[in-house]
């Protein structure tokens, strides 16, 4: 009974650790990643399908994506969505290939990623702790209800409360990387 709702809590915040992973890969750091066009979604015979699946996305060097679709007659389509997209990239196409070159990014445009990736941070830290909450009022209920004592109730409590630690900790860790990321490119 305890080691499933501590389990449950310890799978929540993980959960929202990826969370977090995946909303920083979509934060640009001036090195080309297939990833920041994972919300690129292409109008495909009337149905928005993501990029991804039209096209196989590579790294080309440290500034270029090239994108090769898999049907030459969506390659205009694409080009024009890259371009319409909020990335600020302007894609270059040469035959069946579009190539995507990455600006460098300006000292106010790393300032405003970084922003949003402390705000990222926060919001996971904020996700983990109602995660602890939910953990806890789980206790609190099966405490009520007789299903477990006083002593498990507590030691319950104190393991969620290293593993809010531990995941807090993590998103500390994964918000300084990004930022160094960010201010090192």
């Amino acid at each position: 009974m305890l080691n499933e709702i501590i389990e449950d809590t310890k799978k929540g915040m993980e959960k929202s650790l990826n969370s977090l992973d995946i909303a920083f890969k979509k934060i640009r750091t001036g090195r080309a990643s297939p990833a920041l066009l994972d919300e690129i979604k292409v109008d495909y015979y009337g149905t928005l399908t993501p990029l991804s699946q039209l096209a196989n996305i590579s790294v080309e060097d440290a500034k270029t994506l090239a994108i090769i679709p898999w049907e030459k007659s969506i390659v205009q389509d694409i080009e024009k969505t890259i371009m319409e997209s909020d990335l600020g990239i302007n894609p270059a196409t040469s035959g069946d290939t579009i190539r995507v070159i990455l600006p460098d990014l300006t000292e106010e445009t790393r300032k405003e990623f970084i922003k949003k990736a402390k705000s990222d941070a926060e919001n996971t830290k904020v996700s983990i702790r109602n995660v602890r909450r939910e953990g806890n009022s789980q206790l609190k209920e099966f405490l009520k209800e007789k299903e477990i004592s006083e002593d498990e109730e507590r030691q319950g409590e104190e393991e969620i409360q290293k593993l809010t630690d531990i995941y807090v900790n993590k998103v500390d860790e994964i918000l300084s990387f990004k930022e160094k990321d960010l201010l090192d490119f």
